[in-house]
């Protein structure tokens, strides 16, 4: 039986690809911080669709802590068939305000971790010629609203490349860029979100299953829900200046006051 590894595995959008992988039959690796979470979370899964799971408490921002993460997907004895490259956060907080501390954290488990994961994986993925890779990036990424954008940039161009790059073998490689999504993630950011309409809020289980379709079937780029595909073209086609400006309202709007 194949094993897919989640990172950031026990809420919002990690959650919901954990849960479709299990009901696909596949073995789960779920890599988070929370450890008595995590375990829970293993424990429903396996007993629920009779998987193995195994639990690997990382933080990310930790050189050994995610070279651990970075071991087992290299294993050659239990080796990973997919990869979920979910965990991440945001900063309410414009550049100039912020910790440095927390930018760095930022970069460490959006563009850092993303990378040597994928990096950790991809030589047995290329020795099988099969594997997956998913890069959870946003349609902020299209945007330049704050640090974050530029991270999630990162992220889609770095998926753009892989899959390019894998383009003549049996690996895809995509990138998810979802819109806002109900999660934990604004109340962990501590941004303000009451001002957006019910019609804008997607499902993690909407993402999820769009994201597992698109990368079956080799797209590169998945962005789930009309109205996010209609405002990440509009982004890609509109005058920069006007991107930029849109991006910066966002973000300001979102700081709690």
């Amino acid at each position: 039986m194949a094993t897919a590894l989640v990172t950031g595995a026990t809420a919002g959008i990690g959650y919901s690809y954990a849960q479709l992988l299990a009901k696909e039959g596949f073995d789960l690796v779920l890599v988070a911080r929370d450890l008595p979470r995590l375990h829970k979370v293993a424990k429903d899964l396996g007993k629920t669709y009779g998987i193995k799971v195994e639990s690997l408490k990382a933080d990310l921002t930790k050189p050994a802590q995610l070279a651990k993460v970075e071991k087992r997907l290299a294993s050659t004895a239990k080796p990973i068939e997919v990869l979920i490259n979910n965990a991440g956060f945001g900063i309410k907080d414009s550049f100039i305000d912020s910790s440095l501390a927390k930018e760095q954290e930022l970069l460490d488990v959006l563009v850092t971790a993303p990378m040597r994961l994928s990096h950790a994986v991809l030589p047995q993925m290329v020795k099988r010629n099969s594997g997956v890779i998913v890069n959870v990036s946003s349609v902020a990424s299209f945007i330049a609203g704050g640090t974050y954008s530029a991270a999630k940039s990162y992220l889609t161009v770095f998926s753009e490349y892989l899959h390019t790059e894998l383009r003549n073998t049996n690996i895809k490689v995509s990138a998810l860029c979802p819109g806002f999504t109900r999660t934990e993630f604004h109340a962990r950011g501590k941004m303000k979100m009451t001002g957006l309409p019910n019609y804008m809020w997607l499902t993690t289980d909407q993402v999820v299953k769009k994201s597992w379709r698109d990368v079956k079937a080799g797209k590169v780029i998945c962005i789930p829900g009309f109205q996010y595909l209609l405002l990440s073209t509009i982004a890609r086609i509109a005058p920069r200046p006007i991107v930029r400006k849109a991006g910066i309202n966002v973000r300001r709007k979102q700081r709690v006051k």
